[in-house]
């Protein structure tokens, strides 16, 4: 069995379960809404519409693949490029740019390192690293709270529980005023 290619990896991984069926049928998403609601036209019209979206932004990751994909193989290129010519003993354009502004530290076969002198550089590696999990781990927190509180708000709405009794028919006039505006422009 080959190694799955990049493309394989991203198209596997992003556009396979992307589908709107795959992630709910049009019966589930109806049973979000309240009884009364479940078998109006503008449930499956609200259906075909997030279908279309979710369409779109699928072609658009689709697209993205295929150039992550052409940059995937130019960067490869480009190594295998800067290898051959670093053999030969050529410089790259970058390389000596990169040494004029940053000194020879940025060559890897220049710097050489002690045990006494590593040490204090993979230190602060781990300091990094530690405050970036640090930062992600709050981003984390605020993203669940978030979820949470969205969560609760569309529990209410689904068993039907509304602080605002008018939500319903507020809905069903948005929803009438969006298949308008889409009837508009076709």
């Amino acid at each position: 069995m080959s190694t799955p290619t990049e493309s394989q990896i991203l198209t596997n991984y992003l556009l396979l379960p992307a589908d709107l069926r795959t992630i709910i049928t049009p019966n589930q998403f109806a049973a979000l809404f309240p009884r009364p609601h479940q078998s109006s036209p503008n449930i499956q019209t609200l259906y075909r519409d997030l279908e279309h979206q979710r369409s779109t932004a699928v072609d658009a990751v689709r697209k993205n693949i295929a150039v992550e994909t052409k940059r995937g193989y130019r960067l490869r290129d480009e190594v295998a490029k800067a290898r051959r010519e670093e053999e030969q003993g050529e410089e790259d354009d970058e390389i000596e740019i990169e040494r004029a502004l940053f000194g020879s530290s940025t060559d890897a076969k220049n710097t050489k390192h002690t045990l006494s002198s590593i040490i204090p550089e993979l230190d602060g590696a781990v300091e990094d690293l530690e405050a970036e999990i640090k930062a992600l781990e709050d981003e984390e927190k605020t993203i669940i709270a978030s979820l949470k509180k969205t969560v609760g708000t569309m529990s209410d709405l689904r068993y039907g529980e509304l602080d605002n009794k008018e939500l319903p028919q507020d809905t069903l006039e948005a929803l009438k005023a969006l298949t308008a505006r889409c009837n508009d422009m076709e």
